[in-house]
């Protein structure tokens, strides 16, 4: 059962891979003249892969920002790497590069963005009175807080001069495509990177006294009619692909269309009982759960604490869950999550482990990594937020 879960997953990735997602788009819809373009995010190097192969040499310069480990040679493209969930002084940098890029496209050029998830982190321009470290200060409290990624978003934008529609005045007018691969419940394309194209008017979140007086900057005014935005992928996509695979394995399945948002602990002990009370399917979920962290946090992510959490309820039963990242990541770790079963929580007990205590701790991974229960896929190219594939016998 383990290995079929990994393949339905595999299946469900392959359905949203920005590669082909972005060929099929420009495919359908081709771009005229000289194309300068630009892609950031995690799934930002396969993405502009994908544009190369439908618009190849029309295309006359490009950059990628993206994830470290994740770059890959292109041509006529200038690849940075940069932090990621924290930004660093890579991040600034890349800031600056994506400027000098779009000054020196010529005035008639056609520019073309492809943004996915994890751009928040990776590109920054900061306005006066904000650094480097107190962003990171920032950034660090709001990833332990438990919100959500709107809310993270809202805040991230107003401490960024491009964030939130504000690169809109950089790119002068030039006819603009911007395509997006959604990491965000809601697809929000204003939350999608944090909207480096779409204006926003959210309200902020209440925030701490102890992180002083931040320099906001408020929201943009104008609309930007010369900016053309579609989305390509979503968690729907990929639920879809997966469900098709696990169907032509001969197996029912139940997608549930809700998302799985709140705490992950919680969220991880209901999908458990619910795979219980229905083994006789594939059960497939989607969503982004949150941890709030204590103040000295062990190894893992939201993935492997749900898995977690999950594997204390699945305890002696004959089924598996897969709880894994899309974008091949789960939290500061190389891992994309975790797959359990019924005897995960006895072969950590058997190494001397606690499960409810590493779940205190933040420090899932160190238990399941133990177990023998991480699951590690490198990059994919992609970013529909996470995923959660069960089954049972």
């Amino acid at each position: 059962m383990r290995q079929r879960v990994v393949q339905i997953f595999h299946a469900g990735l392959a359905g949203v891979n920005g590669g082909k997602r972005v060929a099929a788009y420009l495919k359908a819809h081709p771009l005229e003249g000289e194309v300068h373009a630009v892609a950031i995010g995690k799934a930002a190097p396969a993405m502009m892969e994908g544009a190369f192969g439908c618009l190849g040499e029309r295309i006359a310069r490009a950059l990628v920002i993206t994830k470290e480990g994740c770059g890959r040679p292109l041509p006529r493209t200038l690849c940075l790497e940069a932090g990621h969930p924290l930004p660093d002084r890579r991040s600034l940098e890349a800031g600056q590069k994506l400027l000098a890029f779009l000054e020196a496209a010529p005035s008639r050029a056609r520019l073309l963005f492809l943004i996915s998830g994890g751009a928040s982190a990776l590109v920054e321009c900061l306005p006066r009175g904000m650094d480097l470290e107190r962003l990171q200060s920032v950034q660090r409290w709001l990833l332990a807080s438990g919100m959500d990624i709107h809310r993270i978003n809202a805040v991230r934008k107003r401490l960024s001069l491009i964030k939130g529609g504000k690169l809109i005045p950089y790119l002068k007018g030039r006819p603009t495509l911007n395509l997006l691969i959604s990491d965000v419940p809601g697809d929000a394309p204003a939350t999608i990177g944090s909207g480096l194209l779409v204006p926003s008017r959210e309200p902020l979140p209440e925030l701490p006294p102890g992180l002083g007086r931040l320099p906001l900057i408020p929201p943009p005014e104008e609309e930007a009619p010369f900016v053309h935005t579609e989305i390509l992928a979503t968690y729907r996509d990929a639920q879809a692909a997966a469900a098709k695979a696990a169907r032509l394995k001969g197996y029912r399945v139940r997608l549930h269309p809700s998302l799985v948002t709140g705490e992950a602990e919680a969220e991880g002990r209901r999908l458990a009982r619910d795979l219980l009370e229905d083994p006789s399917h594939v059960h497939i979920w989607s969503g982004e759960t949150t941890v709030r962290l204590p103040s000295h946090p062990g190894m893992g992510g939201r993935c492997q604490h749900l898995a977690l959490a999950a594997s204390l309820v699945m305890e002696g039963y004959p089924c598996v869950l897969l709880a894994a990242g899309t974008d091949g990541t789960d939290g500061p770790t190389p891992f994309a999550g975790a797959v359990v079963d019924g005897g995960t929580v006895k072969r950590g007990r058997e190494r001397g482990l606690d499960p409810r205590a590493c779940l205190r701790a933040a420090d899932a991974g160190r238990f399941l990594a133990a177990t023998g229960d991480i699951l590690v896929t490198g990059p994919t190219g992609t970013n529909v937020m996470d995923m959660m594939i069960g089954m049972g016998r």
